[in-house]
Formats: C-alpha cells, sequence, structure tokens
C-alpha cells in the first residue's frame, strides 16, 4: 500500500471568518478526533492535501500525520469541497489505533469485466450495482480496495456480497448483520432490442372527386327570375 503523509498545525484562531483567512494563506481548517481522546482544530496545507487527494488509495488509508514534531497514525474519515469551486473547505482525521478494528467504505474493482463468460459468449453486458463496500478490519489489515472476479459469471447471472472472496482479517459489515443483507453486487444480462415497424412513408391515395369537381362547367344557380 502507498504511503501518504501530511504535515499539521494547532489551530487556535477558530470560526467561519477564521477559515476565509486561512484559505487565503492556502491552509485548510481540520479537526483531528477519536481515541477517546479531545478533539483538536488543526490547519494543513492545501498543495500536499490536493496532491494527495488525486490518489484513490489516499481514501482508504492509513496516513502519517506529523504535528508538533510528533507523528501519528490517521484516518480520512470526511472531506467537505466548495459546491461551485474546485477547493476543499474542511477536512475530518480520525485517530487510528492498531488494536482496534476501523470502519471503512473501499471501492470494489471488478476483474475480467471484458471477458465474462457471458459477454464473450453470450453477448451480455455487465451492470454494476455496487460500486463500493464497507468493510470492518484492525488498521494492519486494511486493503486498498476490494477485488471481484467476473470471468465466469454468464447471462441471467449475479454476483453478491457473500461472492467476495475478503482478504485475510476483513469482513463485510452488511454480511455481518445476516443473510438478508447479502446485497448483489453485479449482474449479466442481455439487452432487450426492439425492433420498430418500418414506416409507410408514401402519400395516401386521394379519394375520388365528387362529379361536379371532375370536370366541366358548374351548373348556374337558379335565382328564381322569370324573362
Amino acid at each position: 500500500m502507498a504511503k501518504f503523509e501530511l504535515a499539521a498545525e494547532m489551530r487556535e484562531d477558530l470560526g467561519k471568518g477564521a477559515s476565509r483567512r486561512l484559505r487565503r494563506q492556502n491552509k485548510i481548517p481540520a479537526v483531528l478526533y477519536g481515541a477517546g481522546r479531545p478533539a483538536w482544530s488543526l490547519t494543513l496545507k492545501e498543495n500536499q492535501l490536493m496532491r494527495n487527494l488525486q490518489e484513490e488509495s489516499f481514501y482508504a488509508a492509513i496516513i502519517e500525520l506529523t504535528l508538533e514534531g510528533k507523528q501519528q497514525k490517521v484516518f480520512l474519515r470526511d472531506l467537505q469541497r466548495h459546491p461551485a469551486k474546485p477547493f476543499v473547505l474542511h477536512v475530518d482525521l480520525q485517530r487510528v489505533r492498531d488494536d482496534v478494528e476501523m470502519t471503512v467504505v473501499l471501492p470494489i474493482h471488478f476483474l475480467n469485466e471484458d471477458t465474462a463468460v457471458g459477454v464473450k459468449m453470450g453477448g451480455g453486458k455487465i451492470q454494476r450495482n455496487l460500486s463500493d463496500i464497507e468493510i470492518s478490519c484492525l488498521p494492519g489489515d486494511l486493503p486498498e480496495y476490494i477485488e471481484l472476479d467476473l470471468a465466469d459469471l454468464d447471462v441471467g447471472e449475479g454476483l453478491s456480497l457473500s461472492d467476495i472472496k475478503m482478504p485475510e482479517g476483513v469482513t463485510s459489515t452488511a454480511l455481518a448483520l445476516g443473510e438478508e443483507y447479502d446485497n448483489q453486487v453485479v449482474s449479466c444480462f442481455v439487452p432487450k432490442v426492439i425492433e420498430e415497424e418500418e414506416e409507410d412513408t408514401s402519400a395516401p391515395e386521394a379519394p375520388d372527386a365528387p362529379e361536379s369537381e371532375q370536370g366541366g362547367e358548374e351548373p348556374a344557380a337558379d335565382d328564381g327570375a322569370e324573362d
């Protein structure tokens, strides 16, 4: 697993105004909590954080946080982005203890999606019902992602949470609740093709015109006058 680091400073100036001032200095307000200890208000270096956020594995990694010359293990618990502008407003970090299990949402990596039996031989398509999975494990067992092999998936079949081979020490939090939470992750189906009837574009035949309109002069109207 890739190693990620963040440098932080303690923050005493709190409030929305203080946060705006920090962002103008290319710093991002953050909070560190957990492990039965008080929450601390911090500031992070914007360039370092944004560089790390470009890596998918950063969102599910144990981070080495340097604070006041000491290092401690933390996890990115939440991230607040500006709704319209490309910058981060606030970061939530959680302390990590090696002997305490943590709950994390990890992305699912689908293997052999294009060469699955149902796709290659049956002309089917893969439908993803879930793109990530919530797991529980000790920090030392935390993987970057969860893999699901689709090589043997045929048309009309699906794979559920129980079909995922979890790494050692990792469990699905949903399955821990019971079999009724064994949700389908992916399926293979053949798209229905609807053949549209060919439209008749020829002009309709005009009906026969009345005799009075088929030629000859129109009879003069009888106004009842006598010679």
